[in-house]
């Protein structure tokens, strides 16, 4: 009963399927109609489902401007996402056209054997995601790199995503700079490093197996590319750019300032405004081009070309297909289809979460649940559909969070079995859903649909199925030592 002596109902299991079911529906339509250019029509799926949610928060009981309130209260815990969504954009043009990313291949390319390429990355990344605690900083730096490299040795993009993925949330998984990490051990009520030490009972059997298929993937593979092919390509990379060691040293600072735990949206612009001198002092030729206007003075051509390059990305012209097909892109603008899909995906799950409807799913996933197994399965399938239906990994990791600790004391679980459970499933199946921020963001920064890369980020896949049959045999679930409900809250 609310002060206006409203009666809000509690929503039905039907009521919170409804929505769930228009959107898969409409998704699976777009998928079919619009094929490979869904991604925009996935946002309108997005919106009606959002709204579908909201009209049975109204036949419940509750207004129009509560469920709006709370539509935008969530689409605001995304806001910091979305900033750093526009400033990857924007490095990645800087970096190109700083030649920092041409210098990444074109050393990668001399260094990377396709045989080994997939195990590499991924170890490569898993290092640098662990130094740094952040996936997406590794996807959006090292992980163009290697996508660029991927190309050019003509290695499947798809399979070369997945790796670089697997690698990234492995690394970020661990590190104490993560701040999933650090949100699923305050979610609950755990010290940091031992939630990080209980994790290493499905990570490592996890990173080890998929290692293991990517080293197989990679002798299997077989590359057509011919060793003329390569020496062209960094030919082409040579006559447009400055290749040299020294035009890494944007990526070295980046990592200094990461790892020195600076904000990474502060960190991101200071990466891209040393992208942007190093153009104007290395590539002075590329950036004039890249502004195109024989009518400018060379001041205002410089600054064009770099502003160009931070809003609408790289644009390569130098004759050389694999090469123009490989540096063309980044940009802010290349973000804003994203995030679009950000918004109204974080405008679903604001309604879902308003109306009651994601708790009364989350509600109806336990009530069947007996056993420790059973338990830690309701929890990675609550985490990943709140990954779904939220479009968000802190929402999986905060809303199932708060629901199961008491049930987890009820079964005399300690709560670090459920501080290991969020990340395996909450955190890494976030990649692996399209509409994610994470999925979004990784297909964007990437260029590989998330439909594609996603049956290859074997860690990504493993971690949440090693830890179910961890609970159904009882490896590594350890119980609280003193009686339930004996430790006053």
């Amino acid at each position: 009963m609310t002060k206006s002596n409203r009666i809000i109902k509690k929503p039905s299991l039907v009521d919170a399927l409804i929505p769930v079911i228009v959107l898969i529906t409409m998704l699976a339509a777009t998928v079919y109609v619009f094929g490979l250019d869904s991604f925009g029509p996935n946002q309108v799926a997005l919106i009606l489902a959002a709204a579908v949610a909201a009209m049975i928060g109204i036949k419940n009981g509750l207004t129009w401007s509560e469920i709006e309130k709370g539509m935008v209260e969530t689409i605001s815990m995304s806001l910091q996402a979305l900033l750093i969504l526009l400033m990857v954009g924007s490095l990645i043009g800087s970096w190109i056209l700083s030649g920092t990313v041409p210098t990444m291949i074109y050393y990668g390319v001399a260094l990377m054997s396709p045989d080994y390429f997939y195990l590499t990355a991924c170890l490569v990344c898993s290092l640098l995601g662990f130094s740094i605690g952040s996936s997406w900083t590794v996807a959006g730096t090292l992980g163009v790199g290697l996508m660029g490299i991927a190309a050019a040795l003509d290695l499947s993009p798809a399979i070369s995503a997945g790796a670089i993925i697997s690698g990234a949330y492995f690394g970020d998984k661990l590190s104490p700079l993560s701040e999933t990490t650090n949100l699923a051990a305050a979610v609950t009520s755990n010290d940091l490093f031992d939630h990080i030490q209980h994790m290493l009972w499905t990570t490592i059997p996890s990173i080890l197996i998929t290692l293991s298929v990517f080293f197989f993937m990679g002798i299997g593979s077989s590359s057509n590319v011919v060793i003329d092919d390569i020496i062209a390509l960094q030919n082409a990379m040579d006559q447009a750019f400055t290749i040299h060691p020294i035009m890494l040293a944007p990526l070295v600072l980046l990592l200094v300032m990461a790892v020195k735990k600076l904000p990474a949206l502060s960190t991101l612009i200071c990466g891209t405004v040393a992208g942007c001198a190093f153009a104007a002092i290395f590539q002075w030729d590329a950036v004039i081009a890249l502004a195109d206007d024989a009518n400018l003075s060379a001041a205002a051509a410089g600054f064009k070309g770099v502003f160009s390059a931070m809003f609408l990305g790289y644009s390569s012209v130098t004759g050389n297909e694999s090469l123009d097909a490989l540096l063309s892109k980044g940009g802010m603008s290349s973000m804003l289809t994203t995030i679009g899909l950000v918004i109204n995906a974080m405008a679903f799950g604001g309604a879902m979460a308003r109306t009651g409807l994601l708790a009364r799913l989350v509600e109806a996933a336990l009530s069947r649940v007996r056993s420790a197994g059973g338990l830690i399965a309701a929890t990675v399938g609550t985490c990943i559909g709140t990954n779904i239906l939220a479009a968000d990994q802190y929402l999986s990791i905060v809303i199932p969070g708060q629901m199961f600790v008491e049930p987890y004391k009820d079964r005399n679980l300690k709560s670090i079995n459920l501080s290991r459970t969020l990340e395996d499933s909450g955190t890494l199946t976030s990649a692996l859903v399209p509409w994610n921020t994470c999925g979004a963001y990784m297909s964007a920064t990437l260029g590989v649909s998330t439909f594609y890369y996603a049956p290859f980020a074997f860690f990504n896949i493993l971690c949440p199925i090693i830890a179910i049959i961890y609970g159904y045999l009882l490896i590594a679930v350890p119980s609280i030592d003193e009686p339930v409900n004996s430790r006053a809250d």
